[in-house]
């Protein structure tokens, strides 16, 4: 199974010292988490991708995926989110097919709406067209890495006559890609459809909300040929903070809880805690905190940490991924490793393992062969 961190590169005043981070002490400081996600073992290190204050989380995260690549060797460059509605298609294909080359494989993304409303008219778009953006300009993306020459017309680009994106995919084998979607079904139904990954980022949602989305997914991941459902790969989001002793470390978390501009100012630490897989206590509280999720969504492929976030300072943030890489994740993954089907994948795809596959794919196939269901889409 894969762990790892993912960041939203936000630039947070620290509540109890008063001090905000410069936006390049934030982005090297995001460099450092990275590294540091790699050398404690962690399998996964993803980024979003933002275009407004007050995140440095890159606008176009090839650049920063890129740069880590020459900075680590074996963890997986990610991203939390790849705009697939503001962002066009054709950029999205040459760019991370770029950085999947410089990271020798080391790739892949998952793609997202966004749902910042100001950003879509920046880029010329409508948010109430978000949903066919993402249906259409990820269908665009398939064929640009799998056709050396596209004719494409669509409803919300300029058309496109024997277009050959450049560079091709390493190996021809395009990265591998998850869909991340929070409450939008037809979100879980397109990943199903191509039998992508599905990542439900329930950091905000409650169990029974996560559970009802990725039992969708499975279902029709089954419905159009994939494999099983237990089979098919599911992402899930979380945040902790840890210490020796809860007390200590609900003592030291609160204020950055309290006034976070995402969650601060409303429900209680607790209260969110009870509702979300937000924990703050000890590393043995979060082990069975999470080894509990699999009960609740099935045997899963990759889960993904917030750590960086409402201000914490860089050392604060490089000891939790210590705790995290020694102390919570060996013991997670041997568990959810012994409780795994011999059927179910423990990871998800990588580049090798989809090149071990060889031409007849599906992962290479623009629209994979899909059972007669003519009515039910």
């Amino acid at each position: 199974m894969q762990f790892g961190i993912m960041t939203i590169g936000d630039v947070t005043t620290d509540p109890t010292t008063g001090t905000t981070p410069t936006d390049h002490e934030r982005i090297m400081a995001t460099v450092a988490i990275a590294k540091k996600a790699e050398e404690v073992g962690l399998d996964v290190f993803a980024t979003g991708q933002h275009h407004n204050p007050p995140f440095v989380a890159p606008a176009n995260p090839p650049v920063l995926l890129s740069y880590l690549a020459g900075q680590t060797s074996t963890i997986t460059l990610s991203t939390s989110t790849t705009l697939i509605t503001t962002t066009d298609p054709v950029r999205i294909a040459e760019d991370y097919a770029y950085a999947q080359h410089l990271a020798d494989g080391r790739l892949d993304l998952m793609m997202g709406r966004g749902n910042t409303g100001a950003v879509y008219p920046w880029f010329g778009k409508d948010i109430r067209s978000g949903l066919e953006l993402a249906v259409e300009n990820y269908h665009l993306l398939r064929r640009l890495w799998r056709e050396e020459r596209v004719d494409w017309q669509g409803e919300f680009r300029t058309p496109l006559n024997s277009f050959t994106s450049t560079p091709r995919p390493l190996d021809n084998v395009p990265p591998f890609v998850w869909h991340g979607s929070i409450r939008s079904p037809e979100i879980a139904e397109q990943a199903a459809f191509y039998g992508d990954g599905f990542f439900h980022n329930h950091i905000f949602w409650n169990i029974e909300h996560t559970t009802q989305m990725v039992n969708l997914y499975r279902q029709r991941f089954e419905h159009y040929g994939h494999g099983a459902a237990d089979q098919a790969f599911v992402g899930l989001g979380g945040q902790v903070f840890m210490a020796e002793t809860e007390k200590q470390a609900k003592d030291y978390f609160r204020p950055y809880f309290d006034n976070a501009p995402v969650y601060g100012h409303g429900p209680s630490l607790e209260e969110f805690e009870r509702i979300t897989p937000l924990t703050v206590g000890t590393p043995e509280q979060v082990i069975e905190r999470y080894l509990g999720y699999a009960d609740a969504v099935g045997d899963y492929q990759r889960q993904l940490f917030l750590l960086d976030h409402a201000g914490l300072p860089l050392n604060v943030v490089l000891d939790q991924i210590e705790i995290l890489g020694t102390e919570v994740v060996p013991v997670l993954r041997r568990e959810f490793d012994a409780r795994r089907p011999a059927h179910v994948p423990s990871d998800a795809p990588s580049h090798a393992s989809l090149v071990a596959e060889g031409p007849t794919s599906k992962h290479l196939q623009v629209r994979p062969a899909q059972p007669s269901d003519e009515g039910e889409r």
